[in-house]
């Protein structure tokens, strides 16, 4: 079952997403990637036909994708590789990457391309790794070698406060905004309590500059009623972050339990509820906290229940599907498939649509490519890209 609530419209001023890739990119990954993809199949939906290319496999729990402006694609593998893929072929794991802890969810997470990537080469990783008390999860900044045989420059911009042996909820998607600093989520990592703490990054939506300094608008800047890089807390394990670049809005999606799978907008300051409120239960089937309401907490805009286990959320702003213009595109672990959520002119969600329901494992990442395709990884063992296009016609 699916469900939408009613929130109150934002009145924090918010920015909009820098612009797409250039042109020129969204030309070439439309031209060059149909011509490396190995296996295609057709799928109906709602809207018409579509094909799904799987342009690799073999890559070992791929976890994230990002288009390059040549239209050339770069992968993170969980285990700690970084890989590029041209013309149909994978490179070898760019070397320098910074040492991962490949600890039960994590590892290698997500990478994201500064807005101006083209001009600096820089991109930025989310990545598990050890400390004192165990495993958290860090944010580092590089350079991509123009040979793409390594990245340079290597800085851990962030690295949450507090480790333990847990080995899951390390989150860790990564939305950049128009001012280029950072929002990414962190998970709760196995202890709901951590995510109501303002002192402790567990189980938040946290937001930094790209040198690792506070942005000015953040809600505890000053430090006194909570930790400088915290946006929002009272989450369970944000493991997709995006901008709507209609509209400046960030949107994340998070896992709940046994289910309670949320769509959010977050809201500096703002307290989402876990684990005090939520539309789940335990995998026990026990109750969770207080309900699914209490005063001075947020309700999501979409959840889920049964969970789907959501890994990615996207944003549908293109020209190859202009019918699913503005729609939320989820891609799920749990039932392997694509979630499309239909939004109205006032963003609210109003239907769900589901996509290749089991036909190619764990669907980690979704996003749209500069063309209007969509490209997923799967989280696999044998792990595959895939693109989603429009079925050609006769």
């Amino acid at each position: 079952m699916w469900h939408w609530a009613k929130t109150k419209p934002s009145k924090i001023p918010v920015t909009l997403l820098s612009p797409a890739l250039p042109l020129a990119a969204a030309l070439l990954l439309s031209a060059a990637l149909p011509a490396a993809a190995q296996e295609a199949r057709e799928f109906q939906t709602q809207t018409g036909t579509v094909l799904v290319e799987t342009l690799a496999h073999g890559l070992q729990h791929p976890w994230a994708v990002e288009v390059l402006p040549d239209g050339a694609l770069i992968v993170t593998e969980r285990p700690g590789r970084l890989r590029i893929l041209r013309n149909g072929e994978l490179s070898p794991a760019v070397e320098g990457v910074p040492d991962v802890a490949e600890r039960g969810q994590g590892g290698l997470l997500d990478v994201a391309l500064d807005p101006q990537f083209s001009r600096n080469r820089t991109l930025y990783l989310t990545f598990a790794t050890r400390g004192d008390g165990g495993y958290g999860t860090a944010v580092a900044r590089a350079t991509l070698a123009d040979d793409e045989r390594r990245v340079t420059d290597v800085k851990e911009i962030f690295r949450m406060n507090r480790f333990t042996r847990a080995g899951q909820h390390f989150g860790s998607r990564i939305a950049i905004d128009r001012d280029g600093s950072l929002f990414f989520g962190i998970g709760d990592r196995g202890d709901g309590e951590r995510a109501q703490d303002p002192r402790d990054h567990a189980g938040a939506i946290l937001h930094i500059n790209a040198d690792g300094s506070i942005p000015s608008s953040n809600p505890y800047r000053g430090g006194t009623e909570g930790l400088p890089e915290i946006w929002s807390k009272g989450h369970r394990n944000p493991q997709g972050l995006t901008f709507d670049k209609a509209d400046g809005k960030l949107l994340t999606v998070e896992h709940g339990a046994r289910g309670g799978d949320e769509v959010n907008n977050p809201q500096p300051g703002k307290n989402y509820g876990w684990p005090v409120i939520t539309f789940g239960k335990d995998y026990s089937g026990a109750e969770i906290g207080e309900g699914t309401a209490k005063e001075g907490m947020e309700q999501p805009l979409y959840y889920w229940d049964p969970s789907i286990a959501p890994g990615a959320l996207a944003v549908y702003r293109g020209n190859m599907f202009p019918e699913w213009n503005g729609d939320l595109l989820v891609a799920a672990l749990k039932y392997q498939l694509l979630a499309r959520l239909q939004r109205d002119d006032t963003g609210a969600i109003t239907a769900e649509e589901r996509l290749f329901d089991g036909e190619f494992g764990r669907i980690r990442d979704v996003i749209v490519a500069p063309d209007g395709a969509l490209l997923m990884v799967t989280d696999e063992q044998d792990g595959a890209v895939l693109r989603v296009s429009k079925a050609p016609t006769e």
